[in-house]
């Protein structure tokens, strides 16, 4: 049979295709507290105070490969009085290949957690469920946005300390 110079060109330009794969997807890390059960699965006055913190973090694992943290962190406040609170860090490893150095940074640091967030959101509806409440479904998060404003404090960080630390004298 003759080689077909069509599919080897085609199998070429696949070997250089820019891909993100996931290879697999993990809750590292799982916590809910339910402190003033079974008093706070009663009935509550007003809605609570819902606050919800993000984090991503990123380590390379291989030329190519990438383990990467989804954070989420949440409580549920009436007052001062906390009545749910959970963690979740959902981790993910991802082969990224044929990406410029350039972005392989914001790839790695937008698109794969926005890969991995589903998933989380699941889990976190689904944990709160299990505590007694009523599911909380988390509002889809801007992954660019975070992603950018993490870089403005990165650089005003590097700025300040720049700016006071000690200079060497000629």
């Amino acid at each position: 049979m003759a080689d077909n110079p069509a599919s080897n060109g085609a199998q070429q330009g696949a070997d250089t295709a820019p891909s993100l794969n996931a290879l697999a997807q993990y809750a590292k890390d799982i916590s809910f507290e339910n402190p003033n059960a079974p008093r706070s699965l009663a009935p509550q006055e007003g809605a609570p105070q819902i606050s919800i913190q993000v984090n991503v973090n990123a380590k390379q694992l291989a030329e190519t490969d990438f383990e990467v943290d989804l954070a989420l962190e949440g409580n549920a406040k009436a007052g001062d009085e906390v009545i749910f609170a959970f963690e979740l860090t959902y981790a993910g490893v991802f082969r990224v290949r044929n990406i410029p150095p350039d972005q392989m940074h914001p790839v790695v640091m937008i698109e794969c957690p926005r890969l991995l967030f589903p998933f989380a959101r699941q889990i976190v509806a689904e944990l709160v469920r299990n505590g007694g409440f009523p599911p909380l479904y988390i509002d889809p998060i801007d992954f660019v946005g975070l992603y950018r404003q993490k870089a403005e404090a990165d650089a005003a960080n590097a700025g300040v300390q720049g700016a006071s630390a000690p200079q060497a004298m000629n």
